[in-house]
């Protein structure tokens, strides 16, 4: 086997355990490229079909969504959701944080940490993010950060990752 082919393998493998089952196949169908890290070796970032779908984080080898990795992980009904207001919508799409009190629902499988797409409640994504609290306690609380967005869909146009 190729180091490309088993580097695919791992990163399908990566998804499905991170982000349910089949996840992998929705995620990284195509022509998939690894940018690995000049000193280390290790993959950084996962292109498909010359675009972004995720970044491989460091500190434990789980994947980081991009926009594109988000909407692929969407039209296949994967990954891990949070619903939010249409009243926070606009500003969790420019970047802002969700707040637990305009969280409307959020899969109770989530935990703190866990890589989570937002969603407006027509189910459109808003933006990517990492979980602060579990998915009951989004529901539940009142107060506090739900979720640290990383980026929202209003900045989708600006500042492109470049390859390389």
């Amino acid at each position: 086997m190729s180091r490309a082919m088993h580097d695919v393998e791992r990163l399908r493998s990566i998804a499905n355990y991170q982000f349910g089952e089949n996840a992998g196949d929705a995620l990284f169908s195509g022509e998939v490229s690894v940018i690995r890290s000049k000193s280390t070796g290790k993959i950084k970032q996962v292109f498909v079909d010359d675009q972004l779908v995720a970044t491989l984080r460091p500190r434990d080898g789980f994947l980081s969504l991009s926009l594109e990795g988000a909407r692929r992980l969407l039209r296949a009904g994967k990954g891990f959701l949070v619903v939010v207001s249409d009243e926070a919508a606009p500003f969790v799409s420019a970047g802002r944080s969700v707040f637990a009190k305009h969280v409307i629902s959020a899969d109770p499988e989530i935990r703190p940490g866990d890589e989570v797409l937002v969603v407006d409640e027509k189910r459109n994504l808003l933006a990517v993010g990492k979980a602060l609290l579990n998915g009951e306690e989004m529901v539940m609380f009142k107060r506090g950060v739900a979720v640290k967005v990383r980026r929202g869909v209003g900045k989708d146009e600006k500042a492109k990752p470049e390859r390389g």
